[in-house]
């Protein structure tokens, strides 16, 4: 009896955790979220120089890199201009939410309960001990989305058959697609409710960006032209500026990209999120055209740092001037809290080979090399044949590393972790490019060659990878 009793408060703790956020529209940004989000990505950027500057990336790749870091903090600094608008204005986000979201959160409310029980009335055995961990299927429990979220969006696929005029149930859908990684089937949905909606900046830009992402970073004539729509009805919009810009300077047409981004540098705050990574695209392009970037990079307006909406409503002035002032260091100690709740986390649960992962690259984006190391050895202590634990290992050693303009042997222990993760895996890239700089660092042209001529047989000519690799081995046997 207890039994049961336990798995009907489980189950109604599920309900209760899904189904109300669907009944309402989300009110507001997670100011946190988005400052943390906005923090890592700008120290992405900065890896990411330090990378194309070890010749460990192409300039080509940094680029694609650059426009997928940028696509992400627009869409951040969007989702706060629309906060921001609705707080001036003094506004209340929409209390009801579309009709689809609300037929999903009733299918949900019916389904997973009924669902559970009618399955465990069929094969639970509350009787039997705990399944070993050695026993179970991981592979398979670690699949896609649970089957009834899948039958509740196959009901809202039937209803859309039925009633295909709404657009708010084809947004919903697409986003769903989206969240799965389902990207041709997220576009598809989105496609449609742009065909419904028209003019919805917002649905708008979440198509166009899909259709990007869905596109490997590269802008296709669809999401110029969508991003192009949103540009008519407002042409100060950061996000549909910024691809505009970028789908020029892809198609070729260098110049015009450059005046775009240059105007949108002028027109952007110092601290607009967006900032950073477009000097970076001017600097490419102006590169490009061989011209000096500090010549033709503009000055941004003067910061404007504005205090999240919802916090400041009945507040006074010289509290909104005290937190603009505290700002900068609340930010860090909140990452810095992150941090250390994940290192926590991680005592009481050393086995958590991913988790001693992502806590190495935190710690090497906040530059902390040791401790980068030191969650990078661990993890591979408890993954001794992983090769992405072996490459990661050696990475942050090699992110320890003095930075020198001359290339040279690679720490033994890397060079090893490397050498163990190729053993493992023969067709690890990270592995073969980096014991390939590491033999060419040393002299060893025959073994650099080698390797990097296994690794060129993994990418297409047309690839930008194929002609870095290219190169490298042209350069070697020129002696160089």
């Amino acid at each position: 009896m207890l039994f049961w009793i336990v798995a009907a408060a489980l189950t109604a703790a599920v309900v209760l955790l899904i189904v109300p956020p669907l009944l309402r529209k989300p009110e507001g940004a997670a100011e946190e979220r988005a400052a943390y989000d906005l923090e890592v990505y700008r120290d992405q950027l900065g890896e990411l120089e330090r990378d194309q500057g070890r010749g460990l990336i192409s300039e080509a790749q940094a680029a694609a890199a650059r426009a997928e870091i940028g696509r992400r903090m627009l869409a951040i600094a969007d989702r706060g201009k629309g906060s921001a608008k609705d707080g001036a204005k003094g506004k209340a986000p929409a209390a009801r939410a579309p009709r689809s979201a609300m037929a999903l959160a009733a299918l949900l409310a019916v389904l997973l309960p009924l669902g559970t029980l009618a399955v465990y009335g069929k094969l639970g055995r509350p009787e039997l001990p705990a399944q070993p961990l050695a026993s179970r299927n991981l592979d398979h429990e670690r699949g896609g989305p649970p089957k009834n979220v899948l039958a509740a969006m196959d009901k809202l696929k039937a209803q859309l058959a039925e009633t295909p005029d709404d657009p708010q149930g084809w947004a919903i859908l697409g986003q769903a697609y989206a969240k799965m990684g389902r990207l041709p089937e997220a576009a598809d949905a989105l496609g449609k409710a742009v065909a419904l909606a028209g003019d919805d900046l917002e649905l708008l830009g979440s198509y166009g960006e899909v259709l990007i992402s869905a596109n490997g970073g590269t802008v296709p004539d669809e999401a110029r032209k969508t991003f192009d729509r949103v540009l008519a009805k407002d042409p100060k919009e950061p996000r549909a500026r910024f691809y505009a810009a970028l789908a020029r300077f892809q198609a070729g047409d260098t110049k015009d990209a450059l005046e775009r981004w240059s105007a949108l540098l002028a027109e952007s705050h110092a601290d607009a999120p967006w900032v950073p990574i477009v000097r970076t695209q001017i600097a490419e392009a102006a590169k490009a055209l061989n011209l000096d970037p500090a010549k033709v990079t503009p000055e941004p307006l003067p910061a404007q740092q504005q205090p999240p909406v919802a916090q400041n409503q009945g507040q006074n002035q010289g509290q909104g001037q005290a937190q603009g002032q505290t700002e900068g260091e609340d930010q860090q100690q909140m990452i810095r809290g992150m941090v250390d709740g994940l290192a926590a986390r991680l005592e009481a649960n050393p086995d958590d080979v991913d988790g001693w992962l992502r806590l190495s690259r935190s710690y090497g984006v906040m530059g902390e090399s040791a401790k980068a190391i030191d969650a990078a050895r661990k993890a591979r202590e408890r993954a001794p044949q992983r090769p992405d634990v072996l490459v990661a290992y050696a990475s942050a050693l090699l992110s320890a590393e003095p930075r020198s303009s001359k290339p040279g042997p690679m720490p033994e222990e890397a060079v090893a972790s490397l050498r163990q993760a190729l053993a493992a895996e023969p067709d690890n890239r990270d592995a073969l490019w980096l014991l390939g700089l590491n033999a060419a660092g040393v002299g060893q042209t025959a073994e650099a060659t080698d390797l990097w001529t296994r690794l060129l047989a993994q990418f297409k000519p047309e690839e930008p990878e194929y002609t870095l690799i290219r190169a490298r081995l042209d350069s070697l046997k020129a002696g160089g």
